[in-house]
């Protein structure tokens, strides 16, 4: 089959939709499948690769090194009527990934789309929740366009389901257990954080945003500190609100953006994630951190409802507990026998999740909108 991916975030951009595209991509092509990916040019690229095809864009305010794709209805048209994708995968919701849309759907190519990004619920975290149900509108419209729309866990497919949008199907995600594992833990580098072997390190990791509720990570390991003073917390990302933060708490340790083993040798080498995040589609950096063997204190959102066991492999906490998440944290950071237990059996839980089998899922899924789209043809022709 020949697939295309229509995407605005992808590497080196970091972020959980850009590394999940990636991994889409890789995993299709592992099948047998010819795949290109359609995307916005990032800055320094002098050209694309063998299987891509790059577009105009623009870098997304305050979000510096993450891009946009500009409108392509017609460059996409052409590059379509010449090659043919059999169908399409449409990750974002943003100016190209709505062209291709509406593109495809001229052309009669069928078409999955991804819902990776509460943008309603960004609304809320930037100030203009009146925006909410505005931004709801809009994505209902883009996505029930599509043949499928794609999510990551079962309650987001509930919420659609309830917000009308159609023809909703679950596509769990998976982590590289390889990659992500608690044999990268680094003395070295934890020493170089100012840690020895009995230091306590809280580790946040993702973007540096509002949308995060990260003054509650701060307040937290504030409250960490009055019974561990030695602890270390470590900041690994970039993001609008890095500069304040930084501002206001020059003892806290920052690496900036990590990729590949460097980013998980940062994850083994910390003993405690602290995930405050309240507008979460899924985190992949929940699955990350459990495979790192790192108990995790998160919101019972995304990943950490389908997946995190409260008690088991960390805290999962109900939305806008504050006083609960921190008691959690505490609780994990005092106790080493029980942070040493949940760490074996965070990366016990998630060692089932692999990533071929959601490329194979995927996969099945696109073969499923091509037959359909046949055998429609062939009903209507008859």
């Amino acid at each position: 089959m020949r697939y295309a991916i229509v995407t605005e975030t992808y590497p080196p951009e970091v972020n959980g939709v850009a590394l999940t595209v990636q991994d889409l991509e890789h995993g299709l092509r592992a099948r047998g499948h010819d795949v290109e990916v359609i995307r916005p040019r990032q800055a320094l690229e002098t050209g694309p690769l063998a299987h891509e095809t790059l577009l105009r864009g623009s870098q997304i305010p305050r979000y510096p090194g993450m891009r946009f794709g500009h409108p392509s209805g017609p460059a996409l048209r052409r590059l379509w009527r010449e090659r043919r994708p059999d169908a399409l995968y449409i990750a974002t919701e943003g100016p190209l990934g709505y062209s291709a849309l509406r593109a495809a759907s001229r052309l009669g190519i069928p078409t999955a789309t991804g819902f990776h990004t509460r943008f309603d619920a960004y609304m809320r975290d930037y100030g203009v929740p009146f925006l909410q149900p505005v931004a709801l509108r809009w994505m209902r419209h883009f996505h029930n366009r599509s043949d499928v729309t794609l999510v990551p866990t079962c309650e987001l497919m509930d919420f659609l389901d309830a917000a009308r949008f159609t023809d909703v199907v679950h596509l769990p995600r998976a982590v590289d257990t390889a990659r992500f594992t608690p044999a990268r833990r680094d003395d070295a580098l934890r020493a170089g954080w100012g840690a020895g072997p009995d230091t306590l390190v809280a580790i946040y990791l993702g973007r540096i945003a509002a949308e995060k509720n990260l003054p509650l990570a701060v307040r937290t390991f504030r409250a960490i500190q009055t019974q561990r003073p030695d602890a270390r917390f470590v900041w690994v990302g970039e993001g609008p609100e890095l500069d304040g933060i930084r501002h206001d708490n020059p003892d806290f340790i920052y690496c900036g953006l990590r990729r590949g083993e460097d980013l998980a040798r940062h994850f083994a080498s910390a003993d405690l994630f602290l995930f405050p995040s309240h507008s979460e589609t899924f985190g992949n950096v929940t699955l990350e951190a459990m495979a790192s063997g790192v108990p995790t204190v998160a919101y019972r959102y995304g990943a950490a409802r389908e997946y995190l066991r409260d008690g088991i492999d960390g805290a999962s906490i109900e939305d806008r507990e504050d006083a609960a998440f921190i008691a959690a944290a505490l609780h994990i950071a005092t106790h080493d026998p029980l942070r040493a237990a949940m760490a074996r059996n965070a990366r016990e839980g998630v060692a089932r999740l692999k990533p071929a089998q959601v490329a194979a899922d995927l996969d099945d899924i696109l073969h499923r909108i091509v037959d359909a789209r046949r055998r429609d043809g062939l009903a209507i022709a008859a």
